[in-house]
């Protein structure tokens, strides 16, 4: 299997359980490489959002309060990065200031921008992981450097009691 059909196949399972939701940017409508991994997650499950970062981390987060497992879609990291006032005195530190009464739990789905087969500029590229993992203190980020691992940590972060980020690499689709 590809890298690709990795993560589609994690979608399917994801998309199966009666309490997730796909949230996003291109989850309903193609517009972006990650809109093909979600070929087998039933539409009734999928929320398109238009370009609101902070919002769709909002959206998320509520969803979350509410019993569901959002999967939030972020097409790229230099994207998300405008949802981290959500992600980083919300989301992060929930159940610290509800002295534990609240924790959400959001599978945040973003990626490394591609290079190939054009280079998009420096705005959507970029790789922040690493800034992230310093910033965030409650949230798990993995990054799915190899096709052998993203079933498994993706399986790993539904199962999780944590919120998590997993960073996918369009560059490795095909390999």
């Amino acid at each position: 299997m590809t890298y690709q059909e990795e993560i589609t196949k994690a979608m399917n399972i994801l998309g199966k359980n009666k309490n997730t939701i796909f949230i996003g940017q291109c989850v309903e409508y193609s517009g972006t490489s990650l809109f093909n991994t979600l070929k087998g997650v039933p539409k009734d499950k999928r929320i398109e959002l238009p370009v609101c970062e902070e919002m769709q981390m909002g959206i998320s987060i509520g969803l979350a309060l509410e019993g569901f497992i959002p999967i939030s879609v972020f097409p790229r990291w230099d994207f998300l990065i405008l949802a981290t006032n959500q992600l980083v005195n919300h989301l992060d530190k929930m159940e610290q200031m509800s002295c534990g009464q609240f924790k959400p739990k959001v599978i945040i789905r973003t990626s490394i921008g591609s290079v190939k087969p054009l280079f998009p500029g420096p705005q959507h590229n970029q790789d922040y992981t690493g800034a992230f993992i310093k910033i965030l203190k409650n949230v798990n980020i993995v990054k799915l450097n190899k096709k052998e691992d993203i079933l498994k940590e993706y399986k790993k972060a539904f199962k999780s009691n944590k919120s998590t980020i997993l960073v996918e690499i369009p560059d490795n689709y095909d390999k």
